[in-house]
């Protein structure tokens, strides 16, 4: 496997687009993706009980109809919390797509993002539809174009594309997402997008995305808010020509790897991203007993707004995560944990079974003053491990989040 420019449209048969339709002012608001070639669909979404009307939509079509060539998505507007007429306005956007392609209005996936509770403007998005048909392009730029504009709170566009080779065929996987606030394991407001030229059934596309989700999106946090869109579509449209994926063979597994890839970085560029934010934060738990207590043990600390204000103030405040570590409801043993902070200027071991080493106040503040840092507690129980992403918490958040609709 190997990383390669591009996002959507590097896998062979995907065009894409983004405009600016008018719902924002001034910026690109609308995007396309396209394959002329039928897509088996993979799709996952937000566990809010609070749906918005495209994700909806889009469970409609990824767990029943399981194939799509079209992808539609709108930012400024969610789309949430506007009831039959919402959904109403999603029959209309896929209708507007399909009369333009010539397809079905069930294989036209929407996405919405942006402030809850207002009707999208349905003829600016269907004027965009129309708008956009004619511009779409194979191009890596046209692909830059899509992922720009789906953003709204996010301060630079999230892409990647990586290649690998099953079954003597290069094939090709690339995405795009965003993501910068209301952003909480168990997906976030996020709305990620992949593509992939690869040849799997349906069934095993459901089953790579559904376990990748699990160590990617869902192992990030920004503010423990749980967004009522959030989406990830997985697009497959076979063009690269290798044997059809129909067992969990070596293929299955290398492709799972290389979605894999993909949705830890798309993961890991929204929690750097977060709003106001000046630093990842990796949270990697080791030496656990089994995987779930050690995603219980990253999470809790990763969400912990007390550590998350020590990472911006760059203080080594162990007792937060220790603290956050055992409110988690994951036993273990504090008296046996080690935890380090590491980042590009070095490693530090901070406490040793439970207790401070006397580490160098000044060295602490040096690792924790780097863009990324990472926190590694050791519980000593096992060989279980388990890592979270999330970022900072800054002045900048509150100010972001009090002003978002004026």
């Amino acid at each position: 496997m190997q990383e390669i420019h591009g996002g959507v449209t590097a896998a062979k048969g995907f065009v894409a687009i983004g405009v600016a339709a008018g719902i924002k002012k001034d910026r690109k608001d609308m995007a396309m993706i396209y394959s002329e070639a039928e897509c088996r669909v993979a799709g996952t979404f937000t566990t809010n009980v609070v749906k918005a009307a495209p994700v909806k939509w889009d469970q409609d079509i990824a767990y029943g109809n399981k194939t799509a060539h079209a992808v539609v998505v709108n930012s400024g507007v969610a789309n949430a919390c506007t009831g039959a007429e919402g959904l109403g306005y999603c029959k209309e956007t896929a209708e507007k797509a399909a009369e333009l392609f010539g397809i079905e209005a069930n294989q036209v996936l929407v996405a919405s993002t942006g402030v809850i509770g207002q009707q999208i403007p349905i003829d600016k998005i269907k004027a965009g539809v129309e708008k956009m048909k004619p511009l779409l392009s194979g191009s890596a730029a046209a692909g830059t174009l899509a992922a720009e504009a789906i953003m709204t709170t996010d301060t630079v566009k999230k892409e990647i594309a990586v290649e690998v080779e099953l079954g003597g065929k290069t094939v090709t996987l690339g995405g795009m997402s965003k993501g910068s606030g209301m952003i909480h394991p168990n997906m976030c407001t996020m709305l990620s997008f992949v593509t992939t030229d690869a040849c799997i059934s349906q069934e095993l596309l459901q089953k790579a995305l559904g376990a990748s989700v699990a160590d990617s999106y869902n192992m990030i946090s920004v503010d423990g808010d749980t967004s009522t869109n959030d989406t990830c579509l997985l697009l497959a449209n076979g063009q690269a020509g290798n044997p059809e994926i129909t067992t969990e063979n070596e293929d299955y597994a290398k492709f799972a790897e290389a979605l894999n890839y993909v949705n830890t970085y798309l993961a890991k560029k929204m929690a750097a991203d977060g709003e106001g934010a000046t630093k990842l934060f990796e949270v990697k738990v080791i030496g656990a007993e089994s995987k779930e207590q050690a995603v219980t043990l990253a999470k809790s600390v990763v969400t912990s707004n007390l550590t998350k204000a020590a990472i911006y103030g760059r203080d080594a405040n162990w007792g937060r995560i220790l603290c956050a570590m055992g409110y988690s409801g994951a036993q273990f043993d504090p008296e046996k944990v080690d935890l380090y902070f590491e980042s590009a200027a070095g490693k530090l071991k901070i406490i040793e079974n439970g207790v401070s080493t006397g580490y160098s106040e000044e060295e602490a503040t040096k690792i924790l003053s780097e863009d990324a840092v990472t926190a590694i507690a050791d519980v000593k129980l096992g060989d279980a491990c388990a890592t979270a992403w999330g970022c900072d918490l800054t002045y900048d958040y509150v100010k972001i989040n009090a002003d978002y609709r004026s």
